[in-house]
């Protein structure tokens, strides 16, 4: 009697672009992945909502790089959550186990990961500039003047560096958590609490108002607005960068790569 067996020594690996759309397709096809995505574009536009009332019935000024700013502010504040659950959703639902059978390679189903968060923050910086470019020509038609485009290569570049620095953050808390509502609330403490933590402990000790900048990435993140950069600025910004993001990202990714699942 002759026993069958599965010959696998012809099968080819999954082409990464196709872990890509695979991994893509999994961040809206939840219902929690589908609202968050939903809540930012609403929060965007009602943002921008507010701003036009207010500049309009205040008769302020308004430019281009102040819609922006404040798509920039909305999104920070959620892109880092969407980073989050690119990661952690599948470790959360117990999906982890049937995506790591299928492709064994898990470095490549990270690199996945990160691709659709990128691919996703590109998205919603798209929408914020269309938001806001609307915004500036609705308020330069109620104000019968022509829009002003203050906004500069400068603004745009700070924006875009800054905001794919939020979803890396929560990216990289997630591979280190692996916990939806634990990765949120650290990355809400890191991102909210830790700077006037800082702050304060500069306003009390005198020696750590030198050290402060070195470790307060946030800060050192609000300077790329103000393009050039002095060499101090970029060792603050890379110094804090280390510590917050990639330190806590190769500790993640080496967890993920090593971590059981069941």
């Amino acid at each position: 009697m002759t026993t069958a067996t599965l010959d696998l020594g012809d099968a080819r690996p999954i082409p990464f672009h196709r872990l890509v759309g695979v991994e893509l397709r999994k961040s809206y096809d939840t219902r929690a992945g589908f609202w968050l995505l939903m809540v930012i574009g609403l929060l965007v536009v009602a943002a921008e909502v507010i701003v036009l009332a207010v500049t309009v019935t205040q008769d302020e000024s308004l430019s281009y790089g102040d819609t922006t700013a404040v798509a920039a502010f909305v999104t920070s504040i959620l892109l880092p959550v969407l980073g989050i659950m690119v990661v952690t959703s599948e470790w959360s639902q117990r999906t982890a186990m049937v995506t790591f059978a299928l492709e064994p390679r898990r470095p490549h189903v990270i690199a996945a990961k990160a691709a659709v968060g990128l691919l996703l923050t590109l998205a919603t910086i798209a929408v914020a500039l269309v938001v806001g470019l609307v915004t500036i020509l609705l308020y330069a038609a109620i104000q019968g003047q022509s829009p002003v485009w203050h906004f500069g290569w400068t603004g745009f570049t700070a924006f875009l560096v800054t905001q794919t620095f939020a979803m890396l953050g929560g990216f990289a808390f997630a591979t280190l958590l692996l916990n939806t509502p634990a990765a949120i609330v650290v990355f809400f403490v890191y991102r909210w609490v830790l700077p006037g933590l800082l702050a304060l402990g500069s306003a009390l000790v005198g020696w750590f108002e030198s050290l402060a900048p070195w470790i307060d990435f946030q800060s050192a993140q609000g300077e790329l607005y103000d393009f050039p950069l002095t060499g101090e600025q970029w060792g603050q910004l890379v110094v804090s960068g280390f510590i917050w993001l990639v330190v806590p990202l190769v500790i993640g990714v080496w967890r993920v790569l090593r971590a059981e699942v069941k």
